[in-house]
């Protein structure tokens, strides 16, 4: 079957699933397969429960009338993904960058939202299954769409812009993430830049922040708008305080690290005409989720959790603002970093060093790599430190928590009371 004819039976109800467990009536089931699955064994098990059709690539799986047989599920949903792109007649935002893109984009969509009907990647689905996923969510209703692309290697950006062809881009900020894949700060750059290289050879519209000398540098002969600097922050605990058109906006986010997220919001907000009034009740109603910076307030202590994930670059931004709190007792647990390959001996004990230099009350490190540094409190794995908390509980601490989507220390907020 070609894509014209699959893209008829999508197109009935706008709905796709890669999950047995997120089945919906009359959706296309796309049976993709992984390093310890195989979709098409879950076939028959899809139609059973509502899907219209299974996408298989093993004839072995077929079932007579019920499913569709391509060379590739996972190409044809990528295929499917870019036709669909091809018919909507919205302008599609792309979001990237090493650190703050997911905050960025639920910024953006809940300004966004409040006059346009707008759809946005969920989570953090932002590879190369959860772009095609997130596209194949947008329907004729959608006005605007922002896809949020995530990379570890070069030339990953430069692929998922071919399947979502954005209109508009930014990039977040070059950061120390996925230094294994990249190969180095370097190849960050490189590679996040695929965005940038794509506006320019399109003639899109690329969203610049001017106080990142990098990315003017890189957009010099690029379509581009600035982010506005008008914005000011103000020294609110816990939370951040920005100056908008003479308005303070108080808001639910802790850290200097989110003000450029809010300008990039505020900033395409305004390239979208959204009024003043929606901005600023937009910024101030909305609340991280998802170990994202989130104020946890337990019976004893004050807990900051920024769990969702941890490279160099993110780490010393928000020890600087734990550092910069008026807090007492603060206190630090770092979970190990990942992907940085080669580079992760050196940066796990540069963070180390670093938090010596800071007034902070206690550091703790956890993890494979951080148990081989020169830290003075360090535990190889959750387990030993779970029970370390037990039989020492903190009082009265201000705690950032914040490590790689791996070491799930989110789970520590069920450990401190």
């Amino acid at each position: 079957m070609n894509i014209k004819d699959l893209y008829q039976k999508y197109s009935k109800n706008y709905l796709v699933a890669t999950d047995t467990r997120n089945i919906r009536k009359n959706a296309l089931f796309f049976s993709l397969k992984g390093a310890h699955f195989n979709g098409n064994t879950f076939a028959q098990k899809a139609i059973g429960l509502g899907a219209s059709y299974a996408i298989i690539d093993e004839k072995a799986y077929e079932i007579k009338g019920k499913t569709i047989l391509v060379d590739n599920v996972l190409k044809t949903l990528q295929a499917l993904a870019n036709y669909h792109r091809k018919q909507l007649s919205i302008p599609i935002i792309g979001i990237t960058g090493s650190n703050g893109k997911t905050t960025t984009k639920e910024l953006l969509q809940a300004v966004l939202q409040t006059q346009f009907n707008t759809k946005a990647t969920l989570g953090n689905l932002n590879n190369h299954i959860g772009v095609p996923l997130t596209i194949l969510s947008f329907t004729n209703k959608t006005e605007i769409g922002i896809v949020e692309m995530g990379a570890n290697h070069q030339k990953e950006i430069e692929f998922l812009c071919t399947i979502c062809e954005p209109d508009l881009g930014y990039i977040t900020n070059f950061g120390k993430a996925h230094l294994e894949g990249f190969g180095g700060i370097e190849g960050v750059i490189k590679g996040k830049s695929e965005l940038y290289t794509y506006l320019k050879e399109n003639n899109k519209i690329s969203f610049v922040n001017a106080n990142d000398a990098i990315q003017v540098q890189l957009t010099t002969n690029l379509n581009s708008v600035l982010l506005n600097n008008t914005i000011a922050t103000s020294a609110i605990q816990p939370f951040l305080a920005v100056k908008y058109k003479d308005q303070v906006i108080h808001t639910h986010l802790v850290g200097a690290y989110n003000v450029d997220n809010l300008k990039a919001a505020i900033s395409i907000g305004e390239y979208f005409t959204i009024s003043q009034e929606n901005i600023i009740s937009a910024i101030k109603n909305y609340i991280p989720t998802n170990n994202r910076s989130q104020i946890i307030k337990k019976k004893n202590n004050t807990i900051l959790m920024d769990a969702y994930n941890a490279n160099p670059s993110s780490t010393i931004v928000a020890l600087d603002n734990l550092n910069k709190t008026t807090h007492q007792k603060k206190t630090v647990i770092l979970g190990d970093m990942f992907e940085l390959g080669d580079y992760s001996t050196k940066e796990h004990q540069n963070i180390v060093d670093y938090c010596n230099t800071l007034h902070l009350d206690r550091c703790i490190f956890v993890g494979e790599a951080y148990s081989k540094t020169s830290a003075s409190e360090k535990y190889e794995n959750f387990e030993s430190l779970k029970d370390k908390i037990k039989q020492s509980p903190f009082k009265n601490c201000y705690i950032l928590i914040k490590g790689s989507r791996g070491m799930s220390l989110e789970r520590l907020s069920e450990v401190i009371d």
